[in-house]
């Protein structure tokens, strides 16, 4: 990831800014790469991680289960916040609203290991993590359903 937080005075920064309101949201810049990119020296290879698939688990682990923010704070932070600067009719529940959610057990985990993405570039593989995805609804229609207990 570009540029890493190498000190650990840094990611709590990092933290104290989400807390405070002075970072607003929380975004990931999906970046898949083929291992053969990934492999090429430090100075050549692409920066970045596959950060969607792991995003909301590590929001959970990371924020949320250490108390840090609360679950409404960091859903606000990875969906109204974000919907509200690109002027998006989303990150929302009304009714006649565009039904675009994401169904969750913030409780129930899984191992990171298979990934929808084209690539696999994460340092989380292996880990378990909170939060099993079920469902995502966009316009409402179900476009991932899990298939299979993780």
């Amino acid at each position: 990831m570009n540029p890493p937080l190498r000190r650990e005075e840094d990611r709590l920064a990092v933290i104290e800014g989400l807390r405070d309101g002075t970072i607003d949201m929380i975004a990931t810049d999906h970046a898949p790469h083929s291992a053969e990119e990934k492999a090429k020296p430090l100075t050549e290879a692409p920066s970045g991680i596959i950060g969607l698939e792991t995003a909301l688990s590590l929001g959970i682990r990371e924020l949320v289960d250490k108390e840090y923010l609360s679950m409404m704070e960091l859903i606000g932070k990875m969906s109204l916040a974000p919907a509200k600067l690109y002027h998006l009719d989303a990150g929302y529940l009304k009714e006649g609203g565009p039904a675009d959610l994401v169904v969750f057990d913030p409780k129930r985990e899984w191992v990171v290991q298979d990934f929808a993405s084209k690539s696999a570039n994460s340092p989380f593989v292996g880990e378990t993590m909170p939060g099993v995805v079920s469902h995502t609804i966009c316009g409402g229609k179900i476009v991932y359903r899990e298939e299979k207990a993780r």
